[in-house]
């Protein structure tokens, strides 16, 4: 056991960890696995949250968590992996974050968890068990990370303040619908 090294294997069990659960929760949106709805169950679900056209929305979601995840277990582009889980996770935590804190209420403690634990492995690097490891770290340049977690705001920032603009109107037409009834019955 002295030949393994405990904080490289400790990277390990993380990656596999939080990978698994981002790629199984990209499965289910992709291909219906796991109890999951599939594309078109998915694009339902992200229309009534406020993410439009729902399609291209389950597709982006889907592959950033699965594609995210699959990245992370297996230790390649690790800087680009953990942006991708940690930016789609913004996008899921902006749905959970009017519910508070807490996954017990409906809150965004479970995306934050993962989205933050996205960007930790993204900063630390994969560790030795890992392919970036193997290939000489290609892939996982200081540089290669700045890029990847810049886009990954930028497009988290512009997919999240769509979504809020979308619910926005959303209300605003309900408010108006709810008066006009109201006036149609005062009549």
């Amino acid at each position: 056991m002295t030949s393994l090294h405990r904080k490289d294997l400790g990277l390990f069990v993380l990656r596999a960890a939080v990978g698994g659960v981002m790629f199984a929760h990209g499965a289910q949106k992709l291909f219906g696995w796991f109890g999951g709805g599939g594309i078109e169950g998915t694009a339902q679900a992200m229309e009534h949250m406020g993410y439009e056209p729902g399609r291209p929305n389950a597709i982006a979601s889907g592959l950033g968590e699965a594609g995210g995840g699959a990245m992370l277990v297996l230790g390649l582009a690790t800087p680009v992996a953990g942006s991708v889980v940690a930016g789609t996770m913004a996008g899921a935590i902006a749905v959970h974050a009017p519910a508070g804190f807490f996954a017990m209420g409906g809150g965004f403690e479970y995306p934050g968890l993962l989205g933050t634990c996205g960007l930790a492995l993204g900063i630390s690097g994969a560790g030795r068990y890992s392919l970036d490891h193997a290939l000489g770290h290609v892939l996982d340049r200081p540089w290669i990370g700045l890029l990847a977690f810049g886009a990954s705001a930028i497009g988290a920032a512009a997919v999240v303040t769509r979504r809020q603009d979308t619910v926005r109107r959303r209300e605003i037409r309900e408010i108006e619908q709810a008066a006009m009834q109201e006036g149609a019955g005062l009549s």
